[in-house]
């Protein structure tokens, strides 16, 4: 069963076993914020962020998102197709939880940065998903006035008036 709580990731995968994994989107590039939120008490359980640049990959700070032919580094998941993208969201939205998403488009330099810090950012402590996110957000341009939160819900109300953004929600029942 998948957990929407923040655990450990600590295996780091060599950067030669992950180049064939890549997964290269024709979408223009993109940052995409996932917020897993308690259906009852409307907090935030979890927060991950993929990057759609060169490559796209879901960045789930000590996330516990497993699945068949996932290939996770540290907190980097590597492939992150559109098929994986919608197992990563399913198996987050439950009768308990529901998954937002906001989607930015931002520059090709701004994308490959974002790729850059993900992956360089290495295992996040449990329970600070949302911050190590919000750290690697304010500091790429365009995304300055972001304030660093330990809360998924406070991450994700700062991205509601961004230029550009697109909003979903993910509802599913067991």
């Amino acid at each position: 069963s998948v957990m929407a709580a923040c655990t450990r990731n600590p295996d780091v995968l060599p950067p030669e076993q992950l180049a064939p994994l890549a997964y290269r989107s024709s979408a223009a590039p993109s940052l995409k914020l996932y917020t897993v939120v308690n259906r009852r008490t409307n907090s935030g359980a979890h927060t991950a962020l993929a990057v759609n640049g060169s490559e796209t990959v879901l960045f789930d700070p000590a996330g516990g998102f497993e699945a068949q032919d996932i290939v996770r580094s540290g907190d980097v998941i590597y492939g992150f197709s559109p098929a994986v993208d919608r197992a990563f969201t399913s198996a987050h939205a439950r009768t308990e939880f529901l998954v937002t998403t906001q989607t930015i488009p931002v520059s090709p330099q701004v994308a490959e940065m974002a790729l850059q810090m993900v992956k360089a950012n290495g295992p996040v402590a449990a329970a600070h998903c949302a911050a190590s996110t919000s750290s690697i957000l304010k500091s790429l341009p365009g995304f300055e006035s972001i304030e660093q939160t330990y809360y998924p819900k406070k991450l994700e109300e700062q991205l509601v008036n961004f230029p550009g953004v697109q909003g979903q929600t993910y509802l599913e029942n067991d």
